[in-house]
């Protein structure tokens, strides 16, 4: 996956092993992954205290340059789905049919963006409601792939996970 390259998005108190497994996994495959933030050069924390510093700032990525987007659980995805460039890039990632990956509480943010009406997913149990009201089909799985789209629940699905995602995007 070397000519691959990954938008991760981060936010303060994401849950650190779902930015951090996935972007290592791909790394490992030889993929390039671009960590953005609200703020470029900005550290952010997680929830267990690990760091992750952004490389550039929402305003300064667009979807065209990627081949697809990580978005990490934790508490981060409520406030990710407050910016309304990262929204855009979310959609035209969509629109284009970019693999788009989400963990966890994650799926806020596709739910903001809009783009989860008919599409099979899964996250925390704790956003079914949210997930099911924005027309999405929740199902109670470690890995739910629908096309481009590929969900999964919590950490200890991370396997499964990271490698449907880097399966899937070293098809495209």
């Amino acid at each position: 996956m070397k000519d691959k390259k990954v938008l991760a998005v981060v936010d303060e108190e994401f849950e650190d092993l779902e930015l951090w497994y996935p972007i290592l996994r791909l790394q490992e495959e030889g993929a390039t992954v671009d960590l953005a933030g609200e703020k470029e050069n900005h550290t952010y924390i997680g929830k267990y205290g690990v760091p992750a510093t952004a490389k550039y700032s929402y305003e300064q990525v667009e979807a065209a340059d990627y081949d697809a987007i990580l978005v990490p659980g934790g508490w981060a995805p409520d406030k990710l789905r407050r910016f309304p460039k990262l929204l855009d890039i979310v959609r035209e990632m969509d629109k284009d049919q970019k693999p788009i990956g989400q963990i966890c509480h994650a799926g806020w943010v596709l739910i903001s963006a809009g783009i989860l009406k008919g599409k099979k997913v899964t996250s925390t149990p704790g956003i079914r409601d949210d997930m099911e009201n924005a027309g999405a089909e929740w199902f109670d799985e470690a890995v739910v792939v629908d096309g481009h789209i590929i969900s999964s629940r919590r950490p200890p699905d991370l396997p499964p996970y990271a490698k449907q995602f880097a399966d899937i995007l070293s098809a495209t």
